[in-house]
């Protein structure tokens, strides 16, 4: 029992592929499927069944006189007159039809000869005319000849639009109006000479023809979802495309040209057939315009379409159940997954392919076959499933496959992966020391900014702005170690060594820095201000590889120029990139310097240079565009109280001063800070400020960084690295 048990579990669990996706995809089918989605794709394929299989041979019990637009001619005017329809009805009546139908509304008098016509109505059971009984907002109910109406020999001649506005429905009858289709009445009246009346069924309330029953048409059938089945209606079963009935023109009857056993025994149609007479229609046959079919000949297809299959056992056009339906669905679906998960194994691939393209092939020619044998069976939906088998186990597959793999990817770059997960010795706690270019980005003033907003709103800006550096990182081949927050850290050489790592760095730096004018348009609409972003790059030499213990790996670096890179950042301000001289020194191609500086680093003995760069030459051709700095007096100096950051902390002395000047350079905004007091404290350049507006205690802190200092007039000028919107607004209200 033990040993049945865990068979029967190894058992789904080997298939468990199979077992998921089949009930998950197939409910998902079939629900979009009730809800109308699949039901376009459906009637399209019902169309090229339709014009994929052969014609029917002419039906020679139906014969059309068709108006054209020659007729037309001949006359002189599109309104034909009373007298023209009665001759034409007279000659008409001697080739001893079975019945005429009279497409053509008659609803009104068109002298002359309006007596004359009314007198042939009058004399003749086997005329036909019509009415429009459904009404819509473009088109109105047109009521029929008083005459024929009197003597019950109406017909409506409405027809079923689907939403592309195709007929592939035939409406028989009106039951609430107790009134059949013109092609219905003129249909019982050819049967009827056949000693063939129509019956209706005691079970469902059917109409029966001898052996034919008609099942009417739901809303659901075949590949409709929620149509109009209002009416008696059946799917129109055409016998060919435009022009497959004998039709003659009306000139052809008024002057004689035809033999006298033309019409004998027949049903005789007559309507416009011309494109100016608006009366054609789009069918399943329908590509382009001027394979649209005339109103009358679409009521031929319906009325032979009844007769033939009542007398020559015709098969109507039969759908399954919804219950048939949703199994075939769910076999195909099924079919799909057992395939794929049988043949997902690589060595397997394209066996399974092959067999995958059979299986598709012998859908199609299942539902074809079916449809020269009158059954409209999905095809759209179980392809559906097929393919989607296929792809949600081969994604399943390649996931399960490359777990970890996809898991580390998260974190890391694709080339981290690829070395840790493919070579024997990646996977392994320890590292190498290798000299690798480092890049270390920061948002200026961003962690003001995040104190003040919502996090979601925090999340959601850092998560586009990293989206657009993670995507240039990656162009640029760097390896994203980390984000910290606002701050990426990125790798040029780890674990990939390039020769050209440094200059890659600074053209991803560069670009980094050009992608900030997108972001800030974003930031913008968003209603925030406009970000600043500081870069540093460094080259030297560290430790490079998996840090931590079995549970907990990370891969990523250790060593002083780590730290050395950090203070470079440190130093910039928003829109600046600045590199150590190590990492110019092994440049490959020439790079603009803008200024040269000398610092101290923490941790660093001795002072060391630094450059901002505004552009790299050679193949990657990347400046950033010069602006000029804008300099605005204010019309009353404001007096600001200031103090040290020393390593994010804020030291407790405060300064005295006034900021007599504004400067503006593109997003950067900066001031001209004059001394108040002999008291008061003239920073070194680069130092980072803590402000507030003495005028306006209200208002929020402003964060600053010293660009130069001016012994002489005890005044310095800084760059604003974070300023409110509010406190800005202050600020331009003394311009």
């Amino acid at each position: 029992m033990v040993k049945q048990k865990l068979e029967i579990k190894s058992f789904w669990w080997h298939w468990r592929g199979v077992w998921i996706a089949t009930p998950l995809i197939s409910s998902v089918i079939i629900f979009t499927r009730y809800l109308g989605f699949f039901q376009p794709f459906e009637l399209f394929a019902f169309d090229s069944l339709v014009k994929m299989r052969s014609p029917q041979p002419q039906d020679d019990r139906i014969v059309i006189v068709g108006i054209g637009d020659e007729d037309v001619e001949k006359i002189g005017t599109a309104l034909i007159s009373d007298e023209i329809y009665a001759k034409l009805l007279k000659k008409l009546l001697n080739y001893q039809p079975i019945a005429i139908g009279l497409d053509v509304y008659r609803d009104v008098p068109i002298p002359p000869g309006t007596n004359e016509l009314i007198k042939v109505f009058e004399e003749n059971n086997n005329i036909i005319g019509i009415e429009k009984m459904i009404g819509n907002k473009r088109q109105y109910r047109v009521k029929p000849s008083p005459t024929l109406k009197e003597k019950n020999q109406i017909g409506f001649n409405d027809v079923i639009l689907d939403k592309d506005n195709k007929i592939r429905r035939a409406l028989l009858a009106l039951p609430k109006y107790k009134s059949f289709s013109l092609g219905m009445y003129l249909a019982l009246l050819y049967l009827e000479r056949k000693n063939i009346t129509l019956e209706i069924t005691e079970e469902k309330k059917y109409w029966r023809l001898k052996n034919t029953v008609f099942i009417p048409f739901e809303s659901n059938d075949g590949g409709y979802s929620n149509a109009d089945s209002g009416g008696y209606q059946i799917l129109l079963n055409y016998r060919g495309n435009v022009n497959h009935f004998q039709t003659v023109s009306l000139f052809d009857i008024l002057d004689n040209k035809l033999p006298s056993y033309w019409g004998k025994d027949k049903i005789i149609l007559i309507g416009f057939v011309g494109e100016s007479f608006q009366d054609v229609h789009l069918t399943p046959y329908t590509d382009t315009p001027d394979k649209r079919m005339s109103g009358v000949e679409i009521h031929a297809n319906i009325i032979s379409q009844i007769i033939s299959n009542v007398i020559d056992n015709r098969s109507l056009i039969k759908t399954w159940s919804k219950r048939q339906e949703n199994t075939w669905i769910i076999t195909w679906t099924l079919i799909g997954a057992i395939i794929t998960w049988t043949f997902r194994r690589e060595k397997n691939f394209f066996q399974g392919i092959i067999i995958f393209i059979s299986a598709q092939i012998i859908l199609i020619l299942i539902v074809y076959f079916a449809f020269l044998n009158s059954w409209w069976i999905p095809l759209i939906p179980p392809w559906m499933g097929l393919i989607s088998a296929a792809g949600i186990i081969t994604i399943y597959t390649a996931r399960n496959a490359d777990k970890i793999r996809q898991t580390f990817g998260r974190y890391l770059s694709a080339e981290i992966v690829n070395t840790l997960l493919e070579t024997p010795e990646g996977v392994k706690l320890g590292g190498e020391r290798r000299s690798i270019t480092i890049l270390t980005s920061d948002l200026r003033g961003f962690t003001a900014v995040s104190e003040s907003l919502p996090p979601e709103e925090v999340v959601k800006i850092l998560n586009y702005y990293l989206g657009f550096m993670a995507n240039i990182i990656s162009e640029y081949q760097g390896t994203i170690d980390e984000f910290m927050g606002d701050g990426i850290l990125v790798l040029f050489g780890a674990p990939v060594s390039r020769q050209d790592d440094a200059d890659r760095a600074i053209a991803c730096g560069i670009a980094m820095q050009l992608a900030m004018e997108e972001i800030n348009q974003q930031m913008i609409v968003w209603g925030y201000s406009p970000l600043k972003m500081g870069i540093g790059i460094n080259t030297g030499e560290v430790v490079v590889g998996n840090i931590g213990s079995e549970k907990r790996t990370k891969y990523g670096i250790v060593g002083s120029e780590v730290n050395l890179t950090y203070r470079i950042e440190s130093y910039t301000k928003g829109r600046e990139i600045l590199i150590s001289e190590k990492t110019l020194n092994i440049l490959k191609n020439k790079v603009t310097i803008a200024e040269t500086k000398r610092v101290s680093p923490k941790g660093v003995k001795e002072p060391i240079n630094i450059y901002k760069i505004v552009g790299i030459e050679g193949k990657f051709s990347l400046f950033l565009p010069e602006i000029e700095e804008e300099i605005m007096t204010l019309t009353t100096p404001l007096l600001v109280k200031y103090c040290l950051l020393s390593e994010k902390d804020v030291t407790q002395i405060n300064y005295i001063g006034s900021i007599n000047k504004i400067m503006i350079k593109d997003v950067e905004k900066g001031a001209e800070i004059i001394l108040q007091s002999e008291q008061s404290l003239l920073p070194n350049a680069l130092d980072n400020l803590k402000l507030n507006l003495i005028d306006f205690p209200y208002l929020e802190d402003i964060y600053g960084k010293v660009v130069s200092i001016n012994a002489n007039n005890n005044c310095f000028r800084l760059y604003f690295t974070y300023l409110s919107p509010s406190t800005e607004k202050s600020i331009n209200s003394k311009l």
